[in-house]
């Protein structure tokens, strides 16, 4: 076995760390503290104090985690131990070295070459019957004093090194360990006959490292008992989940059955996930409790963002936007019962609880009808749901009869499709748009002051462009024929009638300047030709 050589402190010889075992009647075993491997190397500097008085040094050893995508092919040398004794001490290259200390003080050596040694014994003490040598790059040597026979039980990898060399009493070293902590902790689990109880205290990314080593050592016990934790074990977050699942689908490729825990993240049941949706929808949409409803329909609406983004969710997008249409006309149909149920109520009563029953149900039917657009137009499939809202002559004739508390919140359906057609979110055809126009712009001004101060989200300066930029995409005289019926309210309304004044503007050039601009034009391209033609 190659010696590694290590400085003297003070004429005394550097002593190999000596780890106590707790020894049960199980065999258990105890690892050295994680501690003891994570401290930092500035606890190494205390080697190079000449003071003659301090305790023998601890080393410690940092660790370095092994990359649990990437598999490196352990190198294991076998060699013929040199004693037999479990404390052998490692003698310096130099024997000058001993020589006594200088008053001037030595230069300091750097941190990182400074060599750290543990010793761990496993089972009872003085048993063992063999040694493993653990080599790290960072200069570290842990030698483990383990059983044969265990590790030949447990372990295809020693079983393979093994088998290779003469009987008798031998040493394996494992050169270019990069994470010896949990090696260590692998060989000890060798040890124990419930895995399982081991494991409960460690953490997912823990055993995600036991697991990469047990596969690297042939360990298949520990492998299942691994497996079997990740199955039960939470994960906390995504990055979490993506570091099991590619562990997890590196075994499956090596033949390992992963099965239990992979369904977690996949189904063998053949129903269709738009039908799952669908049903969630129609869960969100008939909900009674106004918080939770909203919050669902924010987190649905985030949720269905992100599968847009996939293509190939594409696939089956047709079938889902005919089921969402399916939803908006069942609330169209009920909001129309509503409004009618509302117009048959006295103005004159007083507050009932069947008033502020329909009230509230109107309410509802309003604000599922704005979520369904905003599915939608975020699917660049809202052009048809702008058409069936231009035909609701019906519900907009009604909508004049209604107190203005009962029906304001119907009108802001009316703002997000005009928003949406000003910003390019959806393109419906001409007819759609002046007929929009024609039925919901009146009623739309109408509630405008109650929209501003009992929306949260209403955005006024948003509202505003979008229903100009409608109006500015129509032909020119049904832009002067709606523009003055506006100019008309928002000089008695004011500030509570929408403020189209920069579509006005666009209009008035487009009448009144650009025909003049284009005649001059005209004239003066004649005169050009004629002055290039002499």
């Amino acid at each position: 076995m190659a010696e590694i050589r290590v400085s003297k402190v003070e004429q005394s010889q550097t002593k190999i760390r000596n780890v106590p075992i707790a020894v049960t009647p199980e065999g258990f075993w105890c690892c050295p503290s994680p501690v003891g491997f994570q401290k930092t190397l500035k606890s190494q500097n205390a080697l190079n104090k000449p003071k003659s008085s301090s305790p023998p040094p601890k080393f410690n050893v940092q660790k370095k985690q092994i990359p649990l995508t990437e598999k490196e092919p352990m190198i294991a040398t076998m060699k013929p131990a040199a004693t037999s004794s479990d404390q052998r001490s490692f003698t310096p290259e130099n024997p000058g070295i001993g020589a006594p200390i200088v008053l001037e003080r030595p230069p300091r050596p750097k941190v990182e070459h400074v060599p750290r040694k543990v010793a761990i014994e496993f089972g009872e003490p003085g048993t063992s019957d063999m040694k493993v040598i653990l080599l790290g790059k960072q200069g570290y040597c842990v030698k483990l004093s383990v059983h044969k026979k265990v590790l030949l039980e447990n372990s295809s990898f020693f079983a393979e090194n093994f088998s290779q060399q003469e009987p008798g009493l031998f040493c394996l070293e494992i050169d270019d360990c990069k994470d010896a902590e949990i090696y260590i902790e692998t060989v000890g689990l060798m040890y124990c006959k419930e895995m399982k109880q081991r494991l409960i205290k460690q953490s997912v990314s823990r055993v995600l490292h036991i697991l990469k080593v047990a596969e690297l050592l042939g360990f298949n016990s520990c492998i299942l008992s691994c497996l079997e934790y990740l199955e039960a074990a939470p994960w906390v977050d995504k990055d979490e989940e993506e570091k099991v699942v590619s562990s997890v689908l590196q075994l499956q490729g090596e033949g390992i059955n992963v099965t239990p825990v992979l369904k977690r993240i996949s189904s063998d049941v053949s129903n269709s996930p738009g039908d799952t949706i669908s049903h969630i929808m129609d869960l969100v949409l008939k909900s009674n409790d106004e918080r939770s409803r909203r919050e669902m329909k924010s987190i649905v609406l985030k949720l269905l963002r992100e599968n847009n983004s996939l293509p190939s969710y594409a696939d089956s997008a047709d079938d889902f936007n005919k089921t969402v249409y399916i939803s908006c006309r069942n609330c169209l149909d009920s909001l129309l019962l509503l409004f009618k149920r509302a117009a048959e109520l006295e103005p004159t009563d007083r507050p009932t609880n069947t008033k502020e029953s329909v009230v509230k149900q109107i309410t509802l039917e309003a604000d599922n009808l704005s979520w369904l657009l905003e599915i939608l137009a975020d699917r660049q499939a809202a052009d048809e749901y702008a058409r069936i809202w231009a035909t609701q002559q019906e519900l907009a004739t009604l909508h004049s009869m209604l107190p203005i508390v009962s029906r304001y919140h119907v009108s802001n359906i009316t703002a997000r499709l005009f928003v949406g057609i000003g910003k390019g979110e959806l393109l419906p055809v001409k007819d759609t748009r002046r007929l929009l126009l024609q039925t919901w712009l009146q009623p739309l001004i109408n509630d405008y002051s109650w929209l501003q101060h009992g929306c949260r989200s209403f955005d006024r300066k948003v509202v505003e462009e979008g229903i100009g930029r409608t109006i500015l995409t129509l032909p020119l005289e049904d832009q002067q024929s709606i523009l003055l019926a506006w100019l008309g309210s928002f000089l008695k309304a004011g500030d509570n009638c929408p403020n189209l004044q920069r579509a006005f503007e666009v209009w008035w050039r487009r009448t009144f300047i650009r025909p003049y601009a284009d005649a001059q034009v005209n004239v003066l391209q004649p005169d050009s030709s004629m002055t290039s033609n002499q």
